[in-house]
């Protein structure tokens, strides 16, 4: 269904530091090491000259990669201690040029068949991000209507969802021409390493393994259907009425969270966790300068028996998440940064949702200077077991939530989405 027409390696367009970088605690966990992607597609734009777009992504491109130069390079495990570092050769990023004569913009206004339907829309698919693969590949594919779609993928260790955000949008204004562009573009990862926090893992409930009682992975990940559904403003109101009060992401991932563990029909005493991203910019101390792009997040965990968040109404799993968010204060983030330095801590898998939101990373503002506009699908190249919260074209208060239950439980899952009062 996708023809690659051709794929090149752009480095950077000026000279750029020959270095190595090291990375911080957060962004060398074991959970990290993956490629994030993302998708974005575009309506048509009549006369629109190929050729001449092509080539002004690939000087943007270029141009982006001299203030982000780590983008060119290549992630390695540090030869001594446990870290990881970032070797910088203006190696270059991937660019890929493809057509498809059988998807159209319409295609994505539901969500994929499979989990893998989308995959050759970002056809180079790195397994070990680690062993000198690309840190950037960046696909773009002409659709059979005109319409075109743009599949990044990014190695997480280099930087989180706002971080990649920053980058994408500096290279969208590169490609629509503005000038005077000086993106601050900041690397000062020390400032979340280590400073002799001493960490009490019973604090850390993300990092806990929890009994299985059910063959839990294989109950999630066998069978999976992609599922979307979208919260509109209206619906996100009502679960806010319902839990009496909170903000439109707590009560939303409450909502989802609960949704997922009823229409799944876990045991009564199995424990269920919600993992989602916290945001850590402004809640160290000092605050991290603005420009940021490395991972600064650490993980909120809600917890319940499956029982008692099903039973007990989405006001009880909103209290949980919230409290969760509060507990994320600069000396947490210390002792999450002790445990993942010194004991390697990592997410036990059983009992987990993890929840990552994309509907405020300003993705869907990134034009990529075609003439086509803004976005009308941001999402993943591929659905998965983990849920996310996507944007809505010219909806800003609503949520698009992504999500791959077994296809056994879809019925049950949109029909538990669907309430919003109980």
């Amino acid at each position: 269904m996708v023809r690659v027409k051709e794929a090149v390696v752009i480095t950077p367009s000026e000279p750029t530091p020959n270095t190595i970088l090291q990375l911080s605690a957060l962004d060398s966990q074991l959970f990290l090491r993956f490629t994030i992607e993302y998708l974005l597609v575009y309506r048509p734009a009549p006369g629109m000259d190929r050729a001449s777009t092509t080539a002004r992504l690939k000087a943007a491109l270029a141009k982006a990669l001299v203030p982000y130069y780590p983008f060119a390079g290549r992630v390695r495990a540090r030869s001594e201690g446990p870290g990881l570092e970032v070797l910088c050769r203006a190696q270059g990023a991937v660019f890929i040029e493809a057509s498809s004569d059988r998807y159209t913009v319409n295609d994505f206004h539901k969500a994929p068949k499979t989990v893998t339907q989308w995959r050759s829309l970002l056809s180079l698919y790195v397994t070990d991000v680690l062993k000198g693969s690309p840190v950037l590949v960046f696909q773009l594919t002409w659709l059979a209507d005109g319409a075109a779609a743009v599949g990044v993928g990014i190695n997480h260790c280099i930087c989180d969802g706002i971080g990649s955000a920053e980058f994408l949008n500096h290279l969208s204004d590169l490609a629509s021409g503005k000038r005077d562009l000086k993106p601050k573009a900041v690397w000062d990862r020390h400032l979340l390493n280590q400073n002799g926090t001493r960490a009490n893992p019973a604090r850390h409930p993300e990092f806990a393994r929890v009994p299985d009682l059910c063959g839990f992975m294989n109950r999630v990940t066998s069978g999976l259907k992609p599922t979307c559904i979208v919260l509109d403003e209206r619906r996100i109101e009502a679960l806010k009425s319902a839990c009496g009060g909170g903000t439109s992401f707590e009560v939303v991932a409450a909502h989802v969270w609960r949704s997922w563990a009823r229409a799944l029909g876990f045991p009564r005493n199995q424990t269920v966790k919600l993992l989602f991203s916290v945001n850590v910019r402004k809640r160290v101390k000092p605050g991290l300068p603005e420009g940021y792009y490395g991972n600064a997040f650490v993980l909120g965990c809600a917890q319940s028996s499956a029982w008692e968040l099903g039973e007990r109404g989405v006001g009880f799993g909103w209290g949980l998440v919230k409290r969760a968010k509060e507990r994320v204060d600069s000396e947490h983030v210390r002792s999450v940064v002790e445990l993942v330095s010194e004991s390697r801590a990592s997410p036990e898998p059983v009992g987990v949702l993890i929840l990552s939101q994309w509907s405020r990373l300003g993705l869907e503002s990134v034009e990529m200077g075609m003439g086509m506009g803004k976005a009308v699908h941001v999402g993943p190249i591929c659905s998965d077991r983990y849920c996310l919260f996507l944007p809505v074209t010219a909806e800003r208060h609503s949520v698009k939530v992504v999500l791959a239950v077994p296809s056994l439980a879809v019925y049950n899952f949109h029909r538990f989405l669907r309430q919003s009062h109980s």
